[in-house]
């Protein structure tokens, strides 16, 4: 079949990911890059031109596919002129930066019969994916205990800090292990809490740099989620995946030598531990824990590569991704809900 044409908006961390994840793979044909400077690219993107602005290479290109991966208050406009376009969409996440732009970018995609792909990149690590399948296998009611804190400085700093212009880190890291939850149990969110300190004069006077969230599902699950990003963070604890069920528990045990600004720190696991909560009449536990080492991980641009190639797999196949928008909107009106319980103090009611 004849490669997609695709437009790639955004040439941060993940967008420029996401374009080598284009040109690498002989199903896609970059016909422009969007960055609104000139930027330096990796080997591989240098041959493309890299254009201002979004709409106006839209307009002239028309591709079959948009990525975007530009900053969150964009997300939402971008999306909807490129559906409206006839053109398919992988957008990073967050979906938007409120619910109600979440909702437009999705019914937009199902009115124009066009591909929206939400980029929850762990939904492509096989790790996260045997993680979940083994605290589903648990049953719950669940605990959730999740956090991934950065200490940040130098150009990571910067990036947070243009990030913060629009969206706090529970929101913006947050969508990632919401969703993870969500995926574990199939019961609906009723209730979210927040709490959230601002730790940096560099950031805006109304914005949080440390924050985190509790939410309480239907069946009675409740999770905990924590993000911070910035120098004064620490180190300690930074990584924390955790399940529990009155079975047992799954969790992430980390390389205590990993560092939290690595990138690829943020989706490796090393090993997942399953312990199992039965005793016997002695009231010892009958089986030791089992350690899943988690060798031949992928890396965090191989990652991008699975992803991007679920994209083509999606269009080629006409997969039905209903339930992957459904979610993508699920998780961010959780973790949007837990930054209104921090502006506002109380809890909020889904």
């Amino acid at each position: 079949m004849p490669p997609i044409r695709v437009l790639s908006a955004g040439l941060g961390n993940m967008g420029r990911s996401h374009a080598l994840a284009y040109h690498e793979n002989p199903g896609f044909e970059i016909v422009g890059l969007v960055n609104r400077s000139k930027v330096p690219v990796p080997a591989g993107l240098e041959g493309y031109e890299i254009h201002p602005s979004f709409l106006d290479a839209l307009h002239e290109f028309k591709p079959e596919l948009c990525s975007i991966s530009t900053y969150s208050d964009s997300h939402a406009d971008y999306a909807i002129a490129a559906l409206e376009a006839g053109s398919h969409v992988f957008l990073e996440k967050p979906l938007a930066t409120t619910v109600a732009d979440a909702e437009r970018v999705v019914a937009c995609a199902k009115a124009n019969g066009r591909k929206l792909v939400v980029g929850y990149i762990l939904r492509h690590h096989p790790s996260w994916i045997r993680l979940i399948e083994e605290a589903r296998k648990l049953g719950g009611p669940y605990v959730f205990r999740m956090n991934l804190n950065q200490q940040s400085s130098g150009p990571t700093w910067a990036t947070h800090k243009a990030l913060m212009n629009t969206t706090p880190p529970i929101v913006d890291c947050g969508v990632h292990y919401v969703d993870v939850m969500c995926q574990i149990t199939d019961a609906k969110p009723v209730e979210v809490r927040g709490m959230g300190l601002r730790l940096s004069n560099e950031i805006a006077p109304d914005m949080y740099n440390y924050g985190h969230l509790q939410v309480l599902f239907d069946d009675g699950s409740l999770g905990w989620y924590e993000a911070a990003w910035g120098p004064m963070i620490s180190e300690t604890a930074f990584f924390v995946k955790d399940v529990m069920s009155p079975n047992g528990s799954v969790s992430i045990v980390m390389d205590p030598n990993a560092k939290s600004d690595d990138i690829d720190t943020h989706t490796k696991t090393a090993v997942i531990r399953v312990h199992n909560a039965a005793t016997g009449a002695d009231g010892k536990f009958l089986a030791p824990d089992e350690d899943l080492k988690m060798a031949g991980e992928p890396g965090h641009q191989e990652l991008c590569d699975r992803e991007q190639a679920y994209v083509l797999k999606a269009i080629r196949e006409d997969i039905d991704l209903t339930r992957h928008m459904d979610d993508a909107v699920q998780s961010l009106r959780i973790c949007l809900a837990a930054d209104e319980s921090v502006r506002t103090g109380q809890t909020v009611k889904l």
